[in-house]
This record gives structure tokens, sequence and C-alpha cells, in this order.
């Protein structure tokens, strides 16, 4: 029976995680660090209520004990400024990496980056070089287990409205087009969801996924 610890719960791909979370039987307790209320109520769910994603000292209680971690917190590139966006990917991680690493002795780690992740920071695009400086704080930190995930395009099998027009047009052209003719492009959040479960929970060989590695790990029946 495991214990898990979820942020970005109420996301995409967090929120997907932690529903099935809730339906396995081997799964003894579910941790989310949530702002808000999420209004779902389950006997495995304990939600806590936290604003300073920089500081999780009054919370460090809840951070003991925890065997697998899904860190699903992001935030669209241009969805805000840069100083906030580096603040959300990169410092927000070290913050909950930090408390974890030092309440739990053994937990695996699983982290949703992104394609082009670049752990050198010299790459032109901020998104690549603030996820990429993530990866690396991650790995430095020597997890029992570390799991990082980088997927290209995530189509959103639950409708929802797009941050952009960008995203409407990807959404529109993603299932019936773009996915035969580029395969490696994106995946689905339920593919790239259940990869990140199943990882954590029965463990993987690779440390990074790439979304190729995703979409052949998403092929394969969980073991």
């Amino acid at each position: 029976m495991k214990n898990i610890i979820i942020t970005g719960g109420s996301g995409m791909i967090g929120g997907l995680i932690l529903l099935e979370c809730l339906k396995r039987d081997d799964i003894n307790k579910i941790t989310s660090i949530v702002r808000r209320k999420s209004g779902i109520t389950h006997p495995k769910l304990v939600e806590v209520i936290h604003e300073n994603f920089l500081d999780f000292s009054s919370i460090l209680e809840h951070f003991k004990n925890q065997d697998i971690a899904f860190y699903c917190i992001g935030a669209y590139t241009g969805q805000v400024p840069k100083e906030e966006f580096r603040k959300i990917t990169f410092e927000y991680t070290v913050a909950f990496a930090k408390a974890l690493r030092e309440n739990s002795s053994k937990t695996a780690f699983c982290f949703l980056s992104g394609q082009g992740a670049d752990q050198t920071e010299k790459s032109s695009m901020q998104f690549a070089r603030d996820k990429g400086a993530a990866e690396k704080y991650l790995i430095g930190l020597k997890f029992d287990a570390l799991h990082i995930f980088r997927p290209g395009y995530i189509y959103p099998v639950t409708p929802r409205k797009e941050p952009n027009f960008s995203y409407k047009l990807m959404r529109a052209l993603y299932k019936p087009l773009l996915r035969w003719i580029y395969p490696n492009i994106g995946i689905s959040s339920e593919e790239l969801s259940n990869v990140m479960l199943n990882s954590g929970m029965n463990g993987a060989e690779k440390i990074i996924f790439e979304n190729r590695d995703i979409r052949i790990a998403s092929a394969e029946k969980p073991s």
C-alpha cells in the first residue's frame, strides 16, 4: 500500500492522476497540496490548502512517509511574465522537492517537464531553460527513484477552454491529422497520465521519458 503526494491535482494531468489514484486498491493515502478546495471528497484523500508554494515549512508533516510524488505544476509560455514563469517552473519545484527529500527518506519522484527541456540552460527558449534547471536540481537531490516526462503537445481528452489560438488549432488538428503524420509531436492527456502513474507505482528503467518513450510505454501493458 503506497502513500502518494501530488501537486497540480487541479490541472489536466495532475487531475487525471489524482482520480486514478483514488480508484486503486494498492494506494493507502493521497495527499494533494492545493491552493483552493477541489470539491472532491474521498476516504483516501487528504487535501491540504496551502497558499505559498515557495515555503512549505508550515505543512511539513504532510511530506513525511511519502512513497511516490507526482509533481504536475506548470504554466503556459506567455501566460505569465517571465519572472513569474521562472518562479512557477523552477522555484516552486525546488521548494517542494527540498521539503519532500528532507522529510521522506525513500520516494519515487515523477516530474512533469516538457519537450526540449535543456539542463545546460543554454537554450534560447525560457521554457527549455527553466524546465531544464528544475530537472537538473531534481537529479542532484538523488531521490530513491526519479522519472522525468517530456511530452510535446498534450492533447486534452476532456474538453477544456484552450489558453490561446495555437492550442485551439493544435487541438483541432492533432487527433485527425498530426498524430498520424508526426507521431512524436504529442501525446494524449490520458496516455501521459497513465504512463506517469504506472512509472511511479511500478518503477521504470528510464529517468527521462521523451515524447516517443511515453508513446511506446503507453502502448505496453502495465506490469
